[in-house]
């Protein structure tokens, strides 16, 4: 079993796993993700494997050393966050539009803002005005909202919003991102489902043949690494090269990436491509 996506904490088991492990089963507890950007763990204060957004639903399955082993709901990935950073909420009612945005105190742009929250984070309005959105966290620009009911057009001009994010391993927000994580944040501002890592997202939509033609939106994918294709020429990705989300030529990429691999840094040739 992939350990990223089975709801196993070593210690114990979702129920969906009755009769696959040997431990204690729990249904668990729903709850939310509360702070503006949580460390996705292999272990409890191990190395990040992802990162979960504000308003996340996830099911709490087990807790140890200050941490709660968690199911994120909407991808399946599994690991430890810190258990201050979940628990009971209101339900989300809408989704951040914008690259980031900020929560503050009260509806006046001079005040001092509480937290910086990312594209993706979800939050439960209150009240919408034509100006300000009132949730209980604090006011946010009604602009950069959308409800969850209207999700967003283009993935790669969503991919674009972030373009000089900096590079971060395991990153899913504004202030740091890799590579699967920008495609995820993407699909999912779409309204289509994502897993969190480059070699599951191999998976997703239809595999192109060797001779057909790319197209906006398509995913090229070499060993530990996905990016989006823009045009013809063109291709987005979070990549450790510039260390930042950037445009790159999509031959330039590929034969940069090919003679990585050559010389042993990962890399290599370009294992697949596929439509989402």
């Amino acid at each position: 079993m992939d350990r990223r996506t089975t709801p196993f904490s070593g210690r114990v088991a979702h129920v969906s796993l009755r009769g696959q492990v040997e431990a204690p089963l729990t249904a668990g507890e729903p709850a939310l993700v509360l702070q503006p950007v949580v460390d996705l763990l292999a272990s409890p204060d191990g190395a990040r494997d992802r990162q979960l957004l504000l308003g996340a639903a996830v099911t709490v399955i087990d807790r140890d050393r200050g941490h709660a082993f968690v199911r994120a709901e909407r991808d399946g990935y599994c690991g430890w966050v810190a258990a201050a950073a979940v628990g009971p909420g209101p339900e989300p009612t809408h989704w951040v539009a914008s690259p980031g945005t900020h929560l503050y105190p009260e509806p006046r742009v001079q005040a001092r803002e509480r937290a910086g929250i990312s594209l993706g984070s979800r939050l439960a309005v209150l009240a919408m005005g034509d100006t300000w959105a009132e949730t209980p966290l604090g006011h946010v620009p009604a602009s950069h909202l959308r409800a969850l009911s209207q999700p967003a057009i283009d993935a790669v001009a969503v991919a674009e919003s972030l373009l000089g994010t900096p590079y971060l391993w395991g990153g899913n927000s504004r202030q740091g991102i890799d590579c699967s994580g920008l495609v995820q944040l993407a699909l999912h501002a779409t309204g289509r489902d994502c897993p969190g890592d480059s070699d599951q997202q191999q998976a997703l939509g239809r595999r192109l043949a060797a001779d057909e033609a790319l197209q906006r939106g398509d995913l090229i994918f070499w060993k530990g690494h996905v990016a989006m294709v823009v045009d013809d020429l063109r291709l987005i990705h979070a990549n450790g090269h510039s260390m930042s989300v950037a445009y790159e030529g999509i031959t330039a990429a590929i034969d940069r990436i090919a003679r990585s691999g050559a010389a042993g840094t990962g890399g290599g040739p370009v294992l697949a491509r596929q439509r989402p």
